[in-house]
């Protein structure tokens, strides 16, 4: 159910439905809207696919994208091509309209290996941002356990978030907070946020959310924006997106029920409401003809709400 918390949270629609879309995957993740095909993509990562839903009839297709290399997560740029971040691999792609595959990065600047990229987001400029925690290299399950992690669970470099300008072209942008992984920028693209999940590996992590200042191509001033602490239970948020608002919509999991599904956040960092889900929320994003029907990906499963708001960025 959707729950105001503040009197600010003005996005419930009373009569419409939180629908299952599709219910059959080991772990959903990377939703990502294509709005030129009308179409949805998510990854299930132990599975190895990529799975696509059409809004025109509501079908489900099966490894749209089959091998995936673990994809985690997707977006597309502005020109209309998928964009993953694969944990099989260790990279970042992007599928061309052609049918092609371009690897836009394989390495960090340093030339290491990366941990496995997880999430991502292109500015209108061009250029991508995405997060490298590394948790599909601390495991069969989702990746490749790599040697050097077998023993210690600890990623191969420091957890970082990187910037690519072109293929091959990357920096190093930000290695805090602990553990980057869900990231978004806000609608006038002036910030960043990026998911803490730290807490998975390093008992002095802060569960929550940070924000960065963007200036030109580099990031800020980075501070804590909010915090995962709920009713007494702290979990985490992983994925999230922005609507027009400014207001960070996490999806947020591992504390169980009353907590587990997506809390909305106003751009002051207040908490101000709530979608309670029976499974943990990995991911979200906004799309629909109207860009306001917001997709959770669950578990084991594809969610749906249409909301009184709109996406604030492409996907």
């Amino acid at each position: 159910d959707v729950m105001s918390l503040d009197k600010r949270f003005k996005y419930k629609i009373g009569n419409t439905p939180i629908v299952r879309l599709y219910r059959g995957t080991l772990w959903a993740e990377g939703p990502a809207w294509n709005g030129a095909g009308r179409y949805l993509v998510w990854s299930d990562i132990p599975n190895d696919e990529i799975l696509r839903w059409a809004e025109e009839d509501g079908h489900v297709g099966r490894r749209f994208r089959f091998p995936s290399n673990n994809a985690n997560g997707n977006t597309f740029d502005y020109q209309g091509r998928q964009i993953s971040l694969c944990h099989g691999t260790r990279n970042v792609i992007r599928y061309e309209h052609d049918g092609k595959i371009t690897v836009l990065a394989d390495r960090s600047p340093d030339g290491k290996e990366f941990n496995a990229p997880n999430d991502g987001m292109v500015h209108p400029d061009g250029w991508l941002l995405f997060t490298d925690p590394g948790y599909g290299g601390l495991m069969e399950y989702e990746g490749h356990r790599l040697p050097a992690s077998a023993k210690s669970l600890q990623p191969i470099q420091k957890e970082a978030v990187y910037r690519i300008d072109a293929p091959g072209k990357l920096e190093k942008v930000a290695d805090e907070p602990a553990k980057p992984n869900g990231l978004c920028f806000s609608p006038d693209f002036k910030k960043v946020y990026v998911a803490d999940t730290g807490i998975t590996h390093y008992p002095n992590a802060k569960s929550g959310i940070w924000v960065y200042d963007v200036d030109g191509q580099r990031l800020k001033n980075p501070r804590l924006f909010a915090s995962a602490e709920y009713k007494g239970k702290t979990g985490f948020a992983d994925g999230i997106r922005c609507d027009e608002d400014g207001n960070v919509w996490a999806g947020m999991g591992w504390a169980g029920e009353g907590y587990d599904g997506v809390h909305c956040y106003h751009p002051d960092g207040t908490r101000i409401g709530v979608i309670r889900m029976p499974e943990i929320i990995s991911n979200v994003c906004f799309g629909g003809a109207k860009r306001n029907r917001l997709f959770m990906t669950g578990s084991q499963s594809l969610y749906a709400v249409y909301v009184e708001t709109r996406g604030g960025t492409l996907t």
